[in-house]
C-alpha cells in the first residue's frame, strides 16, 4: 500500500486532522477530511454517515476501476473546484466516469465541455459511449454530429469494429441518427428550393402584373406608346426574361397548336396569375379579365 497525503489539506487549516482513506484499485491511499467530502459530493456523504464496523477504525472509501492518478485529481478537485488542462486532457473520460457516479456536477460540467473540444474521428466512439452511461446528453449528441459527418473516416477505425462485434444496439442507433440527419439535410435542401421556386414566381407574377399595366422598357399594354413606357425596373433581371417570353408568345405561330414549349410556359403564367389575382375586374393581365 502506497500512502498519499492530500495536497489540498492547507487548505482546511494545518490544525485539522484527515479522518478519511480513500483506497484505489492500484494501492493507493488518499487521506482525506470527511466534511469536505461529504459537502462536495452527496454519494461520498451517504457512505461517510454509514456506522463504522469498529468505533476506533478509520473510515475507508474504496474508489475502483479507475487509475490512481485521476483518482487523486478528482479530490482534488472535490477540495478546490479546480482542474488544469494537462489534467483534463490526461483523465477527461475517468473524471466523467467519477463526477457522474459521484454526482459532482460542477467537474461532470468541465468535463463534458472538455471532451466536446477534443473530439477526433480516433476518440469519438469511447467517449459516445461513456456519454451515454454517464448520462451526458450534450456530448453524446456532439459525438453523433461528429459521427455523421465524419462516418467514412471512423468506420475503418478499430473501434468501429469492436463496437460491431459488441455492441449492435448501438450501432444501430449510431446508423439511425446518420440515416435521420441525411434525411433532414435532404427535407431542408427541398424545402429550400420550394420557397426559392416560390419566391421567382411571386416575383414573376409582379412583374406580369406590372408590364401589363404600366409597361417596362419596349413592352407593355397594347393602348400605351411604347416609346412613353418607363425604363428599367427594380426586378429587371426578372422583368427582361418576361418580356422576352411575351414577345415570342405574340409572334409565335406554334402557339395554337400547342407545339411551341416557350408559348406553353406562358400560357401557365397567365392561368397562375388569373388563379390567385384577387382584383380580376380590375386586372390587365389576359385570362385574367
Amino acid at each position: 500500500m502506497v500512502e498519499k497525503l492530500n495536497p489540498q489539506l492547507s487548505a482546511v487549516g494545518e490544525m485539522a486532522v484527515p479522518d478519511v482513506q480513500i483506497i484505489t484499485s492500484g494501492g493507493l491511499r488518499i487521506t482525506a477530511h470527511s466534511h469536505i467530502l461529504a459537502s462536495a459530493s452527496p454519494v461520498l456523504e451517504s457512505m461517510i454517515e454509514r456506522p463504522k464496523k469498529r468505533r476506533s477504525s478509520q473510515r475507508n472509501i474504496p474508489i475502483p476501476g479507475v487509475p490512481c492518478d485521476a483518482v487523486s485529481v478528482f479530490i482534488q478537485f472535490l477540495y478546490s473546484s479546480k482542474c488544469s488542462e494537462e489534467q483534463m486532457e490526461k483523465y477527461g473520460i475517468h473524471l466523467l466516469a467519477l463526477s457522474h457516479v459521484y454526482l459532482v456536477p460542477q467537474l461532470k460540467q468541465r468535463c463534458t465541455r472538455e471532451l466536446s473540444r477534443r473530439l477526433n474521428t480516433e476518440n469519438v466512439l469511447d467517449v459516445l459511449q461513456l456519454a451515454r452511461l454517464c448520462d451526458a446528453p450534450d456530448l453524446y449528441l456532439k459525438c453523433m454530429k461528429m459521427l455523421s459527418c465524419n462516418f467514412k473516416a471512423v468506420e475503418h477505425t478499430e473501434g468501429w469494429k469492436f463496437l460491431q462485434n459488441h455492441d449492435p444496439r448501438l450501432e444501430l442507433e449510431i446508423l439511425q441518427f446518420i440515416d435521420e440527419a441525411e434525411m433532414r439535410i435532404k427535407r431542408t435542401r427541398r424545402n429550400r428550393e420550394e420557397q426559392k421556386m416560390y419566391l421567382q414566381l411571386s416575383e414573376a407574377m409582379d412583374c406580369l402584373e406590372h408590364i401589363c399595366t404600366e409597361g417596362c422598357t419596349s413592352v407593355g399594354p397594347c393602348d400605351m406608346d411604347p416609346s412613353k413606357n418607363k425604363g428599367p425596373c427594380s426586378k429587371f433581371s426578372t422583368c427582361h426574361g418576361l418580356q422576352l417570353l411575351i414577345k415570342h408568345f405574340a409572334a409565335c405561330k406554334k402557339r395554337v397548336n400547342g407545339g411551341c414549349l416557350r408559348c406553353k410556359r406562358m400560357w401557365q403564367l397567365f392561368q397562375l396569375h388569373s388563379s390567385i389575382c384577387d382584383k380580376p375586374e380590375q386586372c390587365r393581365v389576359p385570362l385574367c379579365r
